[in-house]
């Protein structure tokens, strides 16, 4: 099979012949010069095209012979690598220092007590808040006190003098209204709690944070919630049991209730 460059010379040597002929009979040229002539511009001609031309240089292949092309060499890709964006991280709170009004804090080392406010008075009232009857540590058990394990941890615990002596006395408490039971639109018990947490989060306060109040029949109270509240009654200090277990060590007989006092 002949390369694609020599039937192009094959076509323009046979175009200019062609055309030399065809411009021989139109000038009907009779003098032997000028044939000369003519026969000298094909010679040219034909010596020009004889001519190997560098485009492309023919391969002899043998039959069953295979032919390798000749691909250039691929540029190297180089992939850009974006830099990584600095990871600016969330400033870390510092851990915050535990705070307790027991007799130890959560790290097991001696707490130093908060000094405790003198008491006020509303008329015959003694005006108490949960900074004293939460003061100290009290562990409850899991067990009913028939247990050896149960009654040991009852027999550890001590309520200190500064909240005895407030058995049976009549105060006035502020703190967190928690609806027990309702009749006829009143509630008429109640707890009242140190906070929010238990009614608003589900959290279990402490057993010296909340107070379980009992109002006279016939004589309950509007529920309020969200806002603190005062109530005034007699207090009773010690545990309280139900089926052999701890349930309180605060109760209260309700007389009545009024707004927010500060205490």
């Amino acid at each position: 099979m002949w390369p694609r460059t020599s039937f192009r010379r094959l076509k323009w040597i046979y175009s200019s012949v062609k055309l030399l002929f065809n411009w021989q009979k139109v000038t009907k040229l009779r003098d032997m010069d000028t044939r000369q002539g003519f026969w000298v511009i094909a010679v040219v001609i034909l010596t020009a095209c004889n001519q190997q031309v560098p485009i492309q240089q023919d391969a002899k292949v043998q039959r069953g012979e295979a032919v390798q092309r000749v691909t250039p060499e691929p540029k190297p890709f180089i992939e850009e690598v974006a830099q990584p964006q600095p990871v600016i991280e969330a400033p870390v709170p510092d851990k915050p220092q535990s705070t307790t009004v027991a007799d130890n804090n959560i790290e097991g080392k001696p707490a130093i007590a908060k000094p405790l406010d003198p008491v006020q008075k509303i008329g015959d009232y003694s005006l108490l808040g949960f900074d004293r009857l939460a003061s100290f540590a009290y562990e409850v058990p899991d067990d009913p006190i028939t247990e050896p394990k149960a009654k040991e941890i009852l027999e550890k615990n001590e309520i200190p003098d500064s909240v005895k002596k407030f058995d049976k006395q009549k105060i006035a408490l502020k703190g967190y209204m928690l609806p027990l039971k309702v009749e006829d639109g009143k509630i008429t018990e109640l707890l009242i709690l140190r906070d929010q947490s238990m009614c608003c989060y589900g959290a279990v306060p402490k057993i010296n944070e909340w107070v379980s109040v009992r109002m006279p029949k016939g004589k309950g109270v509007k529920p309020v919630m969200d806002v603190p509240v005062t109530i005034f009654g007699t207090l009773k200090v010690g545990e309280v049991l139900e089926n052999g277990y701890l349930v309180g060590i605060y109760e209260m007989d309700g007389e009545r209730l009024d707004g927010p006092i500060d205490l």
